[in-house]
């Protein structure tokens, strides 16, 4: 039998994301008064994983092997991410992020709050700076709704901390909203830019979708068990802050069945030792098995996504694997 050919990729993770950093130091973050610039360029050169803009490229490599040119209008996605970030810092008064202090932490939570609203303008201004005119209305219009969303999750996370009564599937659609839809509104970008059909397109973006919500469901997971080191934000903090999170709902779903109260008890408190209920709390989900139950329910979103993604037919089939590889990836991190 002839050996098969060898594929050479046309996609490198590491490429891309040396491609992706060197454009982000290039970005114009200067201006006066300086610390209304200042807390931008702090935010975004402090890493993080680069999955939005990341999912932009693979999207784009679906569909076109010059990936290179949807470098600039990827990095868009994730100056809006760090601008939400900025806002949902101050909302949540977390006194890091990647391992560093936070913006408002660092300067003040005013100066912040107006950073991020630049960074926002500055959102919409490189975009219109680096997508084609010609695909740029649609872009708009699918990015407005996108943002919409995202603001409308955040809210709904707020208003669940006081209510008592939020249930699972109210908990799935905010973080759908909050988190899911900009990496599925990524992957979507990437596909329009490397030119699929429109139907190709949002198929792709029901796939960052189902991957975002999984990926959401990982972070609160991490939340409880990640390990301090390593995690870059402080462990618990969901748990303090009373955060309706899936495990805090499954949690009070089985005490509730079992007649305890528990948990209960621990939200209700509204002066505690943060480590005391931070281990009270974890004890509990560890008696009821909520890791593995919240483990589970993540596992189901990402093999749905890995699915959809299986069916999706492709111009180029082998960029598949670079994809859901990517997605495996977010799917098993510990941090």
């Amino acid at each position: 039998m002839p050996k098969e050919t060898q594929i050479i990729p046309t996609f490198s993770l590491q490429e891309a994301q040396k491609a992706l950093e060197n454009h982000i130091k290039n970005l114009n973050t200067e201006g006066k008064p300086t610390d209304l610039y200042a807390p931008i360029e702090y935010i975004m050169s402090l890493g993080g994983k680069r999955m939005r803009p990341l999912l932009v490229l693979l999207g784009y490599s679906l569909y076109d092997s010059e990936w290179k040119n949807a470098v600039a209008p990827a990095i868009v996605t994730e100056v809006f991410h760090n601008f939400t970030l900025l806002h949902d810092d101050i909302m949540d008064n977390a006194p890091i992020r990647r391992g560093q202090p936070t913006a408002h932490e660092k300067w003040n939570e005013n100066t912040a709050l107006l950073s991020g609203d630049l960074m926002l303008i500055k959102t919409y201004q490189w975009f219109s700076e680096a997508i084609p005119s010609d695909k740029f209305a649609l872009i708009l219009q699918l990015f407005n709704k996108c943002a919409i969303g995202v603001c409308e999750g955040q809210q709904f996370d707020m208003e669940f901390e006081s209510r008592n009564d939020v249930k699972i599937e109210e908990y799935l659609e905010m973080i759908k909203l909050k988190t899911a839809v900009l990496l599925g509104f990524s992957l979507e970008l990437g596909a329009i830019l490397g030119g699929a059909k429109p139907f190709e397109a949002a198929q792709l973006r029901e796939i960052g979708i189902l991957a975002g919500i999984g990926f959401q469901l990982h972070d609160d997971i991490l939340d409880v068990y990640a390990d301090p080191k390593t995690f870059g934000k402080r462990v618990g903090g969901d748990i303090t802050e009373n955060k309706k999170t899936y495990l805090m709902l499954i949690a009070l779903q089985k005490e509730k069945e079992t007649q305890q109260n528990e948990l209960q008890n621990w939200i209700n408190k509204t002066e505690f030792d943060e480590k005391e209920k931070v281990k009270a709390v974890t004890e509990l989900y560890n008696n009821l098995n909520i890791r593995a139950l919240a483990e589970e329910k993540m596992n189901q979103y990402f093999e749905k996504s890995y699915q959809n993604l299986d069916n999706l037919s492709v111009k180029h089939e082998t960029q598949k694997q670079f994809l859901k590889q990517f997605l495996m990836k977010i799917q098993e991190r510990q941090k």
